[in-house]
C-alpha cells in the first residue's frame, strides 16, 4: 500500500485565498458524503456538486481530497473540545463537597451521550476504516478526541482533589476506568450495528449508576 501524507491541520495548498463560506459548504458536503460513502467512493466531482462550487474550487481550498477529508475528520473534533470546556467549567463552578456527585454524574451522562451519539459513532467509524489508509490522521483524530476528553476529565478529577473537595489516588486511571465502564461495551456494540438507535434518557442513567457503582471515583 503506498504511503499517504495528510496535512492534519486541513490548510489549503500555500499561497491560495481561504473562501471561508465555500470551505464551509465544501466541508459539509463532503462530511455527509464521506459518511455514508467511505473515502474511496466519495469523489471530488460529487463532492463539488453537493456544494454547489466547482471541482476547481475544491482543489483551490484544499489542494488535494486527501487534505479535504483530513479537514472532515479533525473539524468533528469540536465536539469533543466542547465537552472538555463544558467539563472544565461545571467542575469548576462546585464550591462544596456535596455537590460534586451530583455534578460528576450530571458531566458522566453528557459524556456517554455524546459518544454514543449517531454523529460521533458515523465519524468514528470512518476513521477506523481508513485508519490503514492514514494513520497519522487516525493518530491525530485519537489525541484530539477521544484522549483529549479522557485527560480532561483527569484533570477535573485533579482539580477537584487539589480543592479539597473529593480523594482520588489516580486521577488519570479513574478517568480511563470510567469510560470503559460508563460506555465502553455500548460503544463496541454500536461500532458493529450502525442501525441501532441511540441510548435513551433510562438507559442513560443507567450507564452512570453502573458507573458509579462499579468505579467509585471518589474513592
Amino acid at each position: 500500500m503506498d504511503e499517504l501524507i495528510v496535512r492534519v491541520d486541513g490548510a489549503g495548498p500555500p499561497g491560495r485565498r481561504r473562501d471561508e463560506p465555500a470551505r464551509a459548504a465544501i466541508v459539509r458536503a463532503a462530511t455527509e458524503l464521506f459518511l455514508a460513502e467511505g473515502y474511496q467512493a466519495a469523489g471530488t466531482d460529487r463532492i463539488a456538486a453537493a456544494a454547489a462550487v466547482s471541482k476547481q474550487t475544491v482543489y483551490n481550498q484544499f489542494g488535494d481530497k486527501r487534505s479535504l477529508f483530513a479537514a472532515v475528520v479533525l473539524g468533528v473534533t469540536a465536539t469533543a473540545e466542547a465537552f472538555g470546556a463544558e467539563l472544565t467549567a461545571a467542575l469548576a463552578a462546585v464550591q462544596h463537597p456535596e455537590e460534586v456527585v451530583p455534578a460528576l454524574r450530571k458531566l458522566l451522562r453528557r459524556w456517554a451521550g455524546v459518544a454514543l451519539s449517531p454523529r460521533v459513532l458515523a465519524m468514528r467509524r470512518l476513521v477506523i476504516a481508513e485508519a490503514g489508509r492514514f494513520p497519522e490522521l487516525a493518530a491525530e483524530y485519537h489525541r484530539r478526541a477521544p484522549d483529549a476528553t479522557l485527560r480532561t476529565v483527569a484533570a477535573g478529577l485533579v482539580d477537584l482533589v487539589e480543592r479539597g473537595l473529593a480523594h482520588v489516588e489516580d486521577p488519570d486511571r479513574v478517568a480511563a476506568d470510567l469510560a470503559f465502564v460508563l460506555f465502553g461495551a455500548e460503544l463496541d456494540r454500536a461500532l458493529f450495528h450502525p442501525d441501532s438507535p441511540p441510548p435513551d434518557a433510562e438507559r442513560l442513567d443507567a450507564l452512570v449508576d453502573h458507573a458509579f457503582r462499579v468505579v467509585r471515583p471518589l474513592g
